[in-house]
């Protein structure tokens, strides 16, 4: 099988769609199909910060409807949902627009959304193994976590990366480059910290190219492991990329 992997797409639906086409695929029904009956896959983070969060997850609802959808939720998907199930959450990073989005619907129609979004995640797994050699998981997964048992350092790991405890002065997290230490045989696709372009290194990619931030949003073909880019409409920040050392 072969799949297109798509980066973090965080509420930029129009260049989602836009990529879809570049990508080759064609809308049919309430999915996509493609003459080379390639399948779409997502790294996470669906939501927060852009402009239209929930009309991603509307597409991405009928793709788990079709029984089509390979998806790897972040943290934002992480955070929505707890959301969703009544707990505690700060509505910051990007979370406040999604949830002001929801709020303009009306009510029978906001807790239709909400009971679907939280069967939407329910059904999730942490990360994805999609043929013996590639794995998808949104802020990567260490060689010799995958195919053990879910614990509770594995399910951190997929959601957050490999944090240190310590935060950066704007408060984001200090996050150590796990890739660079990476030497398992299978490719692991990954998205969750923002750079400028794919950051290939030992057998995996970083494919959040910041569409959000107004860089590229990029998908990798596997097995082809080419990279195919659409430029984001939203305005340009460029102080919140990550430089890879």
């Amino acid at each position: 099988m072969k799949y297109d992997v798509i980066g973090d797409i965080h509420g930029c639906y129009q260049e989602l769609i836009q990529l879809i086409q570049r990508l080759g695929y064609e809308k049919q029904g309430n999915g996509f199909v493609h003459p080379e009956n390639r399948k779409l896959a997502f790294v996470g983070d669906a939501t927060d910060r852009g402009p239209e969060s929930l009309n991603v997850l509307r597409l991405l609802f009928a793709l788990q409807d079709e029984g089509i959808l390979y998806y790897s939720p972040g943290n934002h998907c992480n955070k929505l949902f707890r959301f969703f199930k009544g707990h505690d959450v700060e509505l910051a990073h990007g979370l406040e627009m999604t949830v002001a989005e929801w709020k303009q619907l009306s009510e029978p129609d906001r807790q239709k959304f909400r009971n679907r979004y939280i069967h939407f995640y329910e059904q999730l797994p942490h990360y994805q193994q999609l043929e013996n050699e590639l794995i998808v998981a949104h802020a990567g997964l260490k060689a010799e976590m995958i195919g053990k048992p879910l614990s509770k350092g594995i399910a951190i790991f997929v959601l957050y990366g490999d944090i240190t405890g310590r935060f950066h002065a704007d408060g984001t997290p200090v996050r150590r480059d796990w890739a660079k230490s990476y030497r398992g045989q299978k490719w692991v696709v990954y998205g969750h910290t923002p750079t400028e372009t794919p950051y290939f290194i030992n057998n995996t990619v970083n494919i959040d190219t910041g569409c959000v931030f107004g860089g590229l949003l990029t998908a990798f073909r596997y097995p082809e492991k080419e990279i195919v880019s659409v430029p984001s409409l939203q305005p340009y920040q460029p102080d919140r990329f990550h430089r890879f050392s």
